[in-house]
């Protein structure tokens, strides 16, 4: 850009900032819209007190059971669930998505089937499998069919109904985690990875430095929502069944109660808990991996003009 150019912007500049003081901003009204808010907020105030006086709640039992000790242990085994479920989804997942982009084509064939099979049939189906895997497949033999045995377990029944939800919880998720992870990949330029062979990084150092604390910016909020999701997708280990899950303790209370509804809010008000957890969690790591990218912009569009002109040149 030119010296006269940059002069004329500046005359410019000075003109719009001593018309500035004679110009009266009104703010302008949205009358609607205030209204909306009144009416929302009255019909949500309407429903708490609805709610709170309304006995077919049951919030008697609701105190009753809320913070009672056999809930909580469900809900610790709840969580026991989600995490060993998402570590072997996640682990998977990240497997699958390298297979994915491989060049090998039966490695992206058999990535392929998997993710479709998985992602293409509901959670429960797969987890009433695997609770009829022991029906199926009374003892489990590695080796060469009907030649040698190499390994050989003698009962699937010996294996606590746990592991086989977690099982059925890790595979499904595992599906959704490939694409999840082969997005965040897709994402980073590759000139992100030549510029770190060309600094003399190795590719597992590229990785660790380059490529995936970049990726880790577009995977992590995906990610965060599926282990929120994979919380309360725990629900469907009833098909299994692992008796000491959450819903199943607070459905059990409810056949003997014979008041289902105040159960039902008892393991809602848990899931709240742990979701809110869940969240700032996953905000907080965002934040992190999202460090410098946003102010790097911020900071770009903030300067002046007259600095970007080399660009314009």
């Amino acid at each position: 850009m030119s010296d006269e150019a940059q002069e004329i912007g500046r005359r410019d500049s000075v003109d719009l900032s001593e018309r500035s003081d004679l110009i009266t901003a009104v703010p302008l009204r949205h009358p609607w819209r205030m209204l909306s808010a009144v009416v929302l907020g009255a019909l949500v105030v309407g429903f708490v007190v609805d709610a709170s006086h309304r006995k077919a709640y049951g919030w008697a039992t609701y105190r009753k059971y809320v913070f009672d000790a056999g809930i909580a242990k469900a809900s610790l085994v709840t969580l026991e669930l989600t995490v060993y479920s998402m570590v072997i989804a996640i682990t998977l997942g990240v497997l699958l998505a390298v297979m994915r982009q491989s060049p090998n084509p039966v490695f992206k064939a058999v990535a392929w089937v998997y993710i479709w099979i998985f992602r293409g049939t509901p959670v429960y189906v797969q987890l009433v499998f695997w609770g009829l895997l022991t029906t199926l497949y009374p003892s489990v033999m590695l080796g060469v069919p009907h030649v040698i045995d190499i390994v050989q377990i003698p009962s699937l029944r010996d294996i606590p109904l746990f592991w086989f939800a977690v099982a059925g919880l890790a595979l499904n998720e595992s599906a959704y985690m490939a694409e999840i992870v082969r997005a965040g990949l897709l994402s980073v330029d590759p000139g992100q990875e030549e510029a770190a062979k060309a600094l003399g990084m190795s590719w597992s150092l590229s990785m660790r430095r380059v490529i995936i604390p970049q990726a880790m910016r577009i995977i992590i909020p995906p990610t965060g929502n599926e282990v929120i999701s994979m919380l309360k997708t725990t629900s469907l280990v009833i098909a299994v069944p692992v008796a000491t899950e959450l819903y199943m303790r607070t459905r059990d209370l409810a056949s003997i109660t014979f008041n289902p509804i105040p159960l039902l809010l008892v393991a809602s008000t848990w899931y709240l808990a742990y979701t809110s957890i869940l969240m700032v969690v996953q905000h907080r790591l965002e934040q992190r991996f999202a460090r410098g990218h946003g102010q790097a912009q911020a900071d770009l569009l903030a300067r002046p003009l007259s600095e970007n002109s080399g660009i314009l040149r």
